[in-house]
């Protein structure tokens, strides 16, 4: 159903989820050298976006704020026969991760962006590692980095008021019906108040492959097992998340449910604003485990950059055009953060 528009406060919010995904999704486009008669480069659009949202020297350039995070996968071994991928049947995987809330400003009071993130990287035994970057949002609004482009230019703060102009948000998601699951999403979208029952998702979709060849194209999520609460507002504390995560841990790990849902024969899986059936199969791949916080910005995931074709055999990327040029994008902003002095304790 393509979800209509309604009012200033809906498309405000729109913006508010969008504007975490958009910022990057532009940078996908330039990376690959889609956008534009001159070919513009990944560094011009990393310009842009700081012009827009704030420079911060030696922070990542979307999903700056956060914290690194540590602990281990248990797998099920649900999976094993659909990937010979280690991972799926190790006993105990350990895991670096980041926790962190959309938009390239790293002071950004927790609660203000509903978007978050999740990154991880697996380990396994067989020296082979496995990156993702997995975000609330289970689908994108377009599906095309052309489009992701327009979107971040719709999203541009309006120097009068400092947010985007409802209008311009309006005028674009309009021209873009591709965007009805997303905007349904967004509506029905409640914020919980942790990290820890946030659900997280892949958004685009993969391909397991087994022993034998046989190719099985995939999405997961990670589904928290602490119990869902709405965030309440307003909330006075900056790092609202962030200590709540600390305090959390301090009373035992936290966990989530690797849930890969099995594609079937005309799903889409080269259009990440498409979503699949409900009713598709799942598999319980296992179990996340979060055990501590190894610091804001400190800890081994400092130096990571989340590169999500980082992958170990038998699982390959499907031929979705955004996971493509991601990969490229990820490595201009890890490169530009890595040479900025501003940011002397850690360069995230």
């Amino acid at each position: 159903m393509n979800t209509p528009l309604r009012g200033t406060p809906r498309a405000l919010r729109l913006a508010a989820i969008g504007v975490g995904l958009a910022a990057l999704g532009a940078a996908f486009a330039y990376a690959a050298g889609w956008i534009g008669a001159e070919r513009l480069t990944p560094q011009r659009i990393i310009d842009t976006f700081e012009a827009q949202g704030g420079h911060f020297p030696g922070y990542r350039k979307n999903h700056a704020k956060g914290l690194c995070v540590s602990g281990y996968f248990q797998s099920s071994g649900l999976a094993e026969p659909l990937s010979r991928a280690r991972v799926f049947n190790q006993a105990k995987v350990p895991v670096i991760g980041r926790f962190a809330i959309g938009g390239s400003n790293p002071y950004s009071p927790d609660t203000s962006v509903p978007v978050r993130s999740l990154a991880l990287q697996f380990s396994s035994d067989d020296g082979q590692q496995w990156r993702t970057g997995m975000n609330t949002p289970p689908v994108l609004p377009v599906n095309t980095p052309e489009a992701f482009y327009q979107q971040i230019l719709s999203m541009k703060p309006d120097p009068a008021t400092g947010k985007p102009d409802p209008a311009r948000i309006q005028a674009f998601f309009a021209a873009h019906p591709e965007s009805a699951a997303f905007r349904q999403w967004a509506k029905d979208y409640k914020a919980p108040d942790s990290f820890a029952n946030s659900s997280y998702n892949s958004i685009n979709a993969f391909a397991l492959v087994n022993g034998s060849g046989t190719r099985q194209f995939v999405r997961w999520s990670l589904i928290p097992q602490t119990p869902f609460a709405a965030l309440q507002s307003p909330i006075d504390d900056r790092d609202y998340l962030q200590h709540d995560l600390h305090q959390r841990l301090s009373e035992g790990a936290l966990r989530w449910t690797l849930r890969l849902a099995l594609a079937e024969p005309g799903d889409p899986v080269d259009d990440p604003s498409q979503p699949w059936p409900a009713q598709r199969r799942s598999i319980d791949a296992g179990t996340l485990v979060i055990e501590q916080v190894d610091g804001p910005e400190q800890g081994a995931c400092r130096d990571l950059n989340f590169d999500p074709l980082i992958l170990p055999s038998g699982i390959e990327p499907s031929d979705d055009p955004i996971l493509a040029a991601r990969s490229s994008a990820y490595a201009v902003s890890f490169n530009r953060r890595s040479r900025e002095a501003g940011h002397q304790e850690a360069q995230p």
